[in-house]
């Protein structure tokens, strides 16, 4: 296998602010662009030509890679005109795939940050003659997802999404996000509209009888459509939770990109990553968190499991928890923002204007 799709067109909107004025997969996750680790990981598994479906937001991914190169990598960018769903965007690039008929084609969505082994899927693939084969993965509590039974020998049986009722719940293993196509079977998926392959796609091959392979690897998986689980998952690939070559430095608790400057007192713990041109303050404690270029902490701030956009600035003695802060948003001296706040970009929170407890 030489070649992929990567699916990288959606608007990002649960991860706003965050995405106001950054597509999903380049937001920074570990210093770098979170797509920055996803071709990393498949240039190391063999892929050598990659197509981007770009949509929202498109015009800042080839500025960014180029022709991938530098990555050991040959990309191209198709961009949708209108939104065509996982389906619709898989159809719409397949113009530029060089694999023949019935060669393998890895797909992956730009939201999913996995330590999936993507030889041991695109064998599983080769070895069982299926049409299409899927990453899945075991889930607690699997509501959320798309339910992918399977049979003794992992074929797939049944599709079920996002099932509410325990009657339905007929197995943990869910939906990856990450899959191997038989080159012939994308040119099946309709052309030029609104295609879903796990409402659409997926369901129809499998009743006309078509082989779809499922193979439950459960190694690290984390779908980052949220901003906190974006935070959880930067700050697991800097302390090596979570694999990826392209972390630009030593995997440990804290990641200082070159440019930023951290006060000799500050204690940065977690998987904290501080971008480039960040400044941080004077007995500053950040835990889990990403300050992101050329934001500031002032002296005395505590920032945990948050993001701080960039050119933000915390003012000194802030409590943030769990806590995302849009990009050139400041919050000023003495504030205290918990679990789930969003402040969006630009706005602007005066000294003392929000706390959960006494000001005493």
């Amino acid at each position: 296998m030489t070649e992929a799709i990567l699916l990288v067109g959606g608007r990002g909107t649960r991860l706003r602010p965050l995405t106001v004025h950054t597509p999903k997969p380049m937001v920074p996750a570990a210093g770098v662009p979170f797509l920055t680790h996803q071709l990393a990981r498949a240039r190391a598994a063999g892929v050598e030509h990659i197509v981007l479906a770009t949509s929202y937001l498109a015009e800042v991914f080839e500025p960014y890679f180029g022709d991938g190169s530098s990555l050991g990598l040959h990309l191209e960018y198709v961009t949708e005109e209108e939104p065509l769903g996982t389906g619709g965007a898989i159809r719409n690039v397949a113009s530029r795939l060089r694999s023949g008929p019935d060669e393998p084609v890895l797909i992956f969505n730009g939201d999913i940050l996995t330590g999936l082994d993507i030889p041991a899927l695109v064998s599983t693939h080769e070895t069982t003659g299926a049409d299409v084969s899927l990453h899945l993965t075991r889930v607690q509590d699997p509501r959320a997802f798309g339910l992918v039974p399977t049979d003794s020998t992992g074929r797939v049986t049944a599709f079920l999404e996002k099932p509410q009722t325990p009657e339905e719940i007929v197995t943990d293993q869910i939906n990856a996000g990450a899959y191997v196509f038989r080159r012939s079977v994308i040119d099946t998926i309709p052309e030029g509209r609104p295609v879903s392959v796990e409402r659409e796609t997926f369901p129809e091959l499998l009743a006309t009888g078509a082989h779809l392979q499922g193979m439950v690897d459960s190694t690290y998986w984390l779908d980052l459509g949220t901003p906190q689980a974006f935070v959880r998952g930067s700050a697991d690939l800097v302390l090596g939770r979570a694999p990826s070559p392209a972390v630009p430095g030593r995997c440990g608790d804290r990641l200082i990109l070159p440019t930023a400057t951290v006060a000799p007192d500050a204690k940065l713990t977690g998987g904290t990553v501080v971008c480039e041109g960040a400044r941080v303050g004077e007995g500053a404690r950040i835990s889990g968190s990403t300050i992101l270029a050329g934001a500031v902490v002032e002296p005395g701030a505590v920032v945990t499991d948050s993001l701080v956009g960039l050119g933000a600035r915390i003012g000194e003695r802030t409590i943030l928890t769990g806590a995302v802060i849009g990009d050139g948003a400041t919050v000023g001296a003495d504030n205290e923002l918990r679990d789930g706040v969003r402040i969006w970009c630009d706005a602007h929170i005066p000294a003392g204007a929000l706390r959960f407890s006494s000001d005493q």
